[in-house]
């Protein structure tokens, strides 16, 4: 089964990853890891009326992408853990209407598709179910006008701000051996470090995946020189220097073996001001670029670090701090 140590999970019986699924805006489509990606839309809208109709659309298409290449049909999915940044989850929501597969609704912002995996690889440990799929998404155009301002705004963000990834990510996990697996994982806590910008998500982001990121490896008895590869999202240009800062002051240095999905996602010429963000971020780096990297030989371990912000309107006009959270996953090539 697997031992729990607060907040920490070890899977003495790994829990497999049979495929992945990803799906993207046009942006993201041409930017570094384009490659990566399962299907790139030519337009925000996605083949779509409106950007709502269009978030849906990503997931969907992430999730099919995910069952084809794990040979399965919906009907053999025993459930679906999905969340997405539109009011009451909405995309996944109605994605989860659409397959009629069982569905449980999860939301940490950014840390989303972490968290889903956590839980699916929970209920297939404990004998619960064979196969799972975790997924989120996020959509530049929906992000931005519940959350910030509309487009047609206008308005000049500072240059700390990230822009929100039009893109989705599904995962499929189960006992069947394959080149990857899940061996650990950490849930965070919500912490409040007193920032109140929701433009400068990666101050408010990175104590909090700091926080986890030495837990794990206190817990676990580990040292960063165990990972290939140490993964955090999305903290972006900022709030990496803000990262590997908090490590350093604890002796920890990183160096080529720190990765951040919201700096991978685009290049300078995108001009994306200090890189990606949003809950298809890190999921779409996970479920592509980073899998493929396993798959291949290229990393045979990594610590993969995701964080989420929680924030509505309200809180944003009140001026009030915001929360944040961070969850961690292992990540492992079978040999």
């Amino acid at each position: 089964m697997g031992r729990y140590r607060k907040k920490t999970l070890i899977f003495q019986e790994p829990i497999y990853v049979q495929s992945s699924g990803t799906s993207v805006g046009p942006r993201e489509g041409s930017g570094p890891l384009a490659g990566s990606f399962d299907e790139v839309f030519s337009s925000l809208y996605c083949g779509e009326k409106n950007w709502e109709a269009a978030e849906k659309q990503l997931l969907r298409t992430a999730i099919d992408h995910c069952l084809t290449k794990g040979q399965i049909t919906r009907g053999d999915v025993d459930l679906l853990i999905a969340g997405d940044l539109s009011n009451q989850m909405m995309s996944a929501s109605m994605v989860a209407c659409d397959l009629q597969i069982p569905y449980a609704g999860v939301y940490s912002a950014g840390a989303t598709l972490v968290e889903s995996m956590v839980m699916a690889a929970l209920w297939i440990n404990g004998g619960f179910a064979d196969h799972i799929v975790a997924a989120t998404s996020s959509h530049y155009g929906v992000a931005e006008k519940q959350w910030l301002y509309p487009t047609e705004f206008a308005m000049q963000k500072p240059l700390y701000a990230q822009t929100i990834v039009t893109g989705s990510g599904a995962i499929l996990l189960g006992r069947k051996r394959t080149e990857v697996k899940v061996t650990e994982a950490s849930l965070g806590i919500v912490y409040d470090f007193g920032v109140n910008d929701p433009f400068h998500l990666g101050a408010v982001l990175a104590p909090a995946v700091a926080e986890t990121t030495l837990w794990h490896l206190e817990k676990t008895k580990q040292a960063l020189t165990d990972f290939d590869l140490i993964v955090t999202g999305d903290l972006g240009a900022v709030g990496t220097e803000i990262y590997r800062k908090i490590l350093r002051e604890k002796g920890l240095l990183l160096s080529d073996t720190h990765m951040d999905c919201g700096v991978m996602m685009y290049c300078t010429k995108q001009h994306p001001y200090a890189g990606g963000s949003g809950a298809g971020c890190a999921a779409t780096v996970v479920c592509g670029h980073l899998l493929d990297m396993l798959k291949r030989g290229k990393k045979k371990r990594m610590l993969v670090v995701t964080g989420g912000v929680f924030l509505n309107t309200t809180f944003i006009g009140q001026k009030q701090s915001i929360p944040t959270i961070a969850h961690a996953i292992v990540l492992e090539r079978e040999e």
